[in-house]
């Protein structure tokens, strides 16, 4: 953890300093070496909250876009009775969460019905696969095409949606942020680990993707227009969806309605006339006794 309290004040971890956890008031001391972090951790090895990950560089980096006392905030759980620390609540009630490590279905289910009002902030550099696996998919070099451009050049439309995103992401009910770049080391040639890139909640046939700059992330969610954003793009992705619906079937219904002539299996240009030309002629030839 980042903070701790020291006369009720939140304070960074130093060197030989002792205090108490910001969620469950029990001792913690400051762990201040060379291979990791500094950062404080409890006396005990239990860990007052069960959603706790170690956290990492990447972490403290991004928690350093805000304010301090937007870090670590603890709230209640009035089902469970229990505590949980959200690694960024803006002043507006946002939860930014920073997911490093693997996560599965349960927890990720639960966090998200907890905060509701969130977004997840994923370190794509995890697994050696991920960014291949996206990039192959953004260039659309399978044999089928995986990213659909739309009205606006920064949104698209992907089909296949799990040929290019972890499955562990895919049904969140809330927008997933998907960073790159990690920690900065990795190789980037073509300049693209430095756009994060937003998987919204599916809706509809096609999953949604936006690219969106650093600076546009950290400004949408300090100053409050990032959910007001996101609940608009759901609601046009909606509407968008339901008229290609119609659209789909009105051609249905007329097609279904337009009856289509067929001879030996095959379709005749001709429709009806040119139908009944050819069973006209047929039945002559079986009076006349030929096949």
């Amino acid at each position: 953890m980042h903070f701790a309290l020291i006369n009720n004040n939140r304070t960074e971890a130093q060197p030989l300093l002792k205090g108490l956890c910001t969620c469950c008031s029990k001792p913690v001391i400051a762990k201040c070496g060379t291979r990791k972090i500094w950062h404080w951790a409890h006396k005990s090895k239990t860990a007052c909250d069960n959603w706790w990950e170690p956290e990492t560089e990447w972490h403290r980096t991004w928690k350093n876009n805000y304010p301090a006392d937007w870090h670590e905030i603890s709230l209640l759980d009035e089902r469970t009775g229990k505590k949980h620390v959200a690694d960024i609540r803006t002043v507006h009630g946002l939860v930014i969460e920073f997911q490093h490590s693997h996560i599965d279905l349960q927890e990720r289910t639960s966090r998200e019905q907890f905060y509701k009002k969130m977004v997840w902030m994923v370190n794509g550099t995890r697994l050696k696969r991920d960014y291949p696996r996206f990039l192959k998919g953004k260039k659309n070099c399978f044999e089928n095409p995986i990213f659909y451009n739309t009205e606006n050049p920064k949104i698209f439309r992907v089909d296949l949606i799990d040929w290019c995103f972890p499955s562990a992401w895919l049904e969140s009910s809330v927008p997933v942020i998907f960073d790159f770049r990690g920690d900065g080391s990795k190789d980037d040639s073509e300049g693209m680990r430095n756009t994060l890139y937003c998987l919204f909640p599916q809706v509809g046939r096609y999953a949604r993707v936006a690219e969106i700059s650093r600076k546009a992330f950290i400004n949408a969610t300090t100053n409050g227009e990032w959910t007001f954003r996101v609940q608009e793009f759901i609601n046009d992705f909606r509407k968008e969806d339901e008229i290609e619906q119609n659209i789909q079937q009105q051609t249905i219904s007329c097609t279904s309605n337009k009856v289509i002539y067929t001879w030996r299996g095959i379709p005749l240009f001709g429709g009806y006339k040119e139908y009944r030309k050819r069973l006209s002629a047929s039945y002559k030839s079986i009076r006349k006794g030929k096949r």
